[in-house]
């Protein structure tokens, strides 16, 4: 059943590679876990056998044993629910396992994100580059530019093809968690980055078709995310900003940033792609020129048109 679950969510839900990979990791090891416990073989996992029981005595061996924290541990009780939900939409069990058992308590945290003033070090340096001949240096300029200056995930990024620009390089369509897209305004300046780093590669003869990915090598192959990872730190840490130095402090500090300038909630996680149903369900009638209107208002280099 594990392997019906996996075709389920990577081909009906059109979860992520990676998301497909967490929620099959989770769900065998908990298998044979299982198996262990009531002295069966790997292939004995019986779903309609599970109890109330296992699902805590398996929260407690992780914990105790595994030494995970709450937030992981959410995470693989979260598999397990979507895992038996599954189950009782196909009839296979008739209860609602997870009933009374609730979620662990995590501690709150704030996220991390740089202050405006230690930001405007970081925009110097990429107005600097992003002049640069070097297509490589415009590149890295790109990278940081767009992950501020959106506030995009690492993956969206690293799937953003020539195809996902509009005419004029206004607006950017990202595909983000479960597949879902969304479209993103970009200001004034970040547009004129992006076609001066365009020009550029094609120059270089890169550039052959609008599938092609927009971040790229000097050989024209998708760059890999952990080098992305690697410029955004090299970049950060240029500019004197110290603890961590990654794409999603960028996302925090765009949304941050956005805040701080008054901007509504609501806007801002639309224009980061929330897919919490509590989240997303105030934000669809919000048109591209609304948020194109609030964006430019609210971030704090919309007025200036500099990034």
């Amino acid at each position: 059943m594990i392997d019906a679950f996996i075709t389920y969510i990577e081909a009906e839900k059109r979860y992520s590679p990676l998301t497909v990979r967490n929620y099959r990791h989770d769900l065998e090891a908990f298998a044979e876990w299982w198996c262990r416990r009531h002295g069966e073989e790997t292939l004995g996992f019986d779903v309609t056998r599970l109890c109330e029981e296992d699902m805590r005595e398996w929260i407690m061996q992780r914990i105790c044993d595994g030494g995970i924290s709450a937030a992981s541990m959410n995470r693989e009780l979260s598999t397990l629910r979507s895992f038996m939900r599954f189950m009782r939409k196909k009839g296979v069990v008739d209860h609602d396992l997870f009933k009374r058992i609730a979620a662990l308590k995590t501690p709150k945290r704030l996220p991390d994100f740089v202050p405006e003033t230690r930001m405007e070090h970081v925009l110097e340096n990429l107005r600097e580059e992003s002049l640069a001949p070097s297509l490589r240096e415009q590149r890295n300029a790109l990278i940081v530019s767009l992950f501020y200056g959106s506030g995009i995930r690492l993956a969206e990024l690293h799937g953003i093809t020539l195809g996902d620009l509009s005419d004029g390089y206004t607006t950017l369509r990202v595909r983000g968690k479960g597949d879902k897209e969304r479209i993103i305004p970009l200001l004034p300046e970040l547009s004129r980055r992006i076609a001066l780093y365009i020009n550029t590669v094609r120059q270089e003869g890169i550039f052959t078709t609008e599938s092609m990915p927009l971040i790229i090598t000097e050989q024209g192959r998708a760059l890999a995310r952990s080098t992305i990872q690697r410029i955004v730190g090299r970049e950060l840490r240029r500019a004197n900003i110290t603890g961590k130095a990654s794409p999603h402090i960028l996302r925090h500090t765009f949304a941050t940033h956005l805040l701080n300038r008054n901007a509504d909630m609501r806007d801002i996680q639309e224009l980061m792609g929330h897919s919490s149903l509590k989240t997303t369900q105030h934000y669809t009638h919000n048109s591209i020129t609304q948020l194109q209107h609030i964006y430019n208002q609210a971030h704090p280099h919309g007025a200036k048109q500099q990034i």
